[in-house]
């Protein structure tokens, strides 16, 4: 059994922040806990704009707290999101994320990040897997 708050993992190195200040992830399980894959609390700045492209991951978001959009940018096609509003890049969508208000979401990664990734100039993680 694994138990783990928030609060404990703040200012560790589980806890990301982006390089330019737009968002911040909590990651409460990752590839060494080895169960599959990982659980993130990602908070995203009120008035930004973030680009992102899983290209090794399938990403499942709930948002919990906030309003902004999501852009499908393989097709154009905008979503409006809110509490309650979940979105799965099952197909390696390049999206955009606005955040009309500070965003909370909760977020699983299949296969699992090991922590350390950080996005690439494209946004992408790069497929880092965990030892045996």
């Amino acid at each position: 059994m694994i138990v783990r708050t928030t609060q404990e993992i703040t200012g560790t190195e589980r806890d990301i922040e982006a390089e330019n200040g737009n968002w911040r992830s909590k990651r409460i399980v990752l590839g060494g806990d080895k169960v599959g894959f990982s659980f993130h609390e990602t908070t995203i700045k009120a008035g930004s704009v973030n680009e992102f492209h899983y290209a090794n991951h399938v990403e499942a978001v709930w948002l919990v707290e906030g309003e902004g959009t999501l852009t499908d940018r393989e097709t154009g096609e905008v979503y409006p999101l809110g509490p309650g509003s979940m979105y799965l890049l099952n197909g390696h969508e390049r999206h955009t994320v606005k955040a009309d208000t500070q965003m909370v979401m909760l977020c699983v990664f299949n296969p699992p990040v090991v922590g350390n990734e950080t996005h690439d100039e494209n946004g992408v993680y790069p497929l880092v897997t965990v030892g045996t």
